[in-house]
């Protein structure tokens, strides 16, 4: 029999899901958008902001996550690591997820209110450019992209009626996230589109002497 904190937490982390997964798919349309010009991704980006960094948005949006984080970890930290492939799986997609997001929420929180940066394409794109730091962000945000959808993949599948095994939507899910993965870094790299980073997002590299 389940114990009720166990059951909190899941609820907890499943209507957080909801909220998190709107908005990451929002933003990887965004990203996507890239694909016909860094002025075609801002004038996206520009729209949604309207929404999502209104105050009282992005306080219910910077709480999902967190209760995301805090409810996935601690379903992880109070029970054994799980033995069957599917849900090792999820659990496996969804510790990267969690470092990915605990390191790039900081840095986004950061740029925007220390340097004062806006956390637009260049933001995202200036590691790209900045010398060896390539090496670094492109498996970062590959990765990331992957591992959400492997774990909403994951996710679904185990929720589906009377399925106990199977890997019908995962396969799917990961095809999906790989070829969005790569246009996405593809984008960010300059390698399917123009791109032309401004000083002030490099600069920070340049003040650790790692860039270009």
């Amino acid at each position: 029999m389940r114990s009720e904190p166990r059951i909190g937490r899941r609820r907890a982390h499943g209507v957080s899901a909801v909220v998190v997964t709107a908005f990451v798919a929002v933003h990887l349309a965004n990203h996507l958008v890239a694909l016909a010009g860094v002025d075609a991704h801002g004038a996206f980006m520009h729209a949604a902001r309207r929404v999502y960094r209104h105050p009282a948005v992005e306080a219910v949006l910077l709480a999902a996550v967190g209760l995301q984080l805090a409810s996935g970890l601690a379903m992880l930290a109070t029970r054994r690591w799980p033995r069957a492939p599917l849900a090792r799986w999820q659990a496996v997609a969804g510790l990267a997820l969690a470092a990915f997001l605990l390191v790039h929420v900081g840095a986004v929180v950061g740029a925007r209110s220390l340097l004062g940066l806006d956390t637009s394409f260049h933001f995202a794109a200036a590691g790209f450019h900045a010398g060896p730091w390539v090496w670094f962000f492109a498996p970062y945000y590959g990765l990331a992209v992957l591992a959400w959808f492997v774990h909403l993949g994951c996710a679904v599948q185990r929720r589906r009626r009377g399925v106990t095994g199977g890997w019908g939507f995962v396969g799917p899910a990961a095809l999906l996230g790989a070829v969005v993965a790569l246009l996405i870094v593809g984008c960010l790299a300059g390698v399917l589109i123009p791109v032309d980073i401004p000083a002030p997002y490099l600069a920070p590299y340049q003040a650790i002497g790692l860039g270009h």
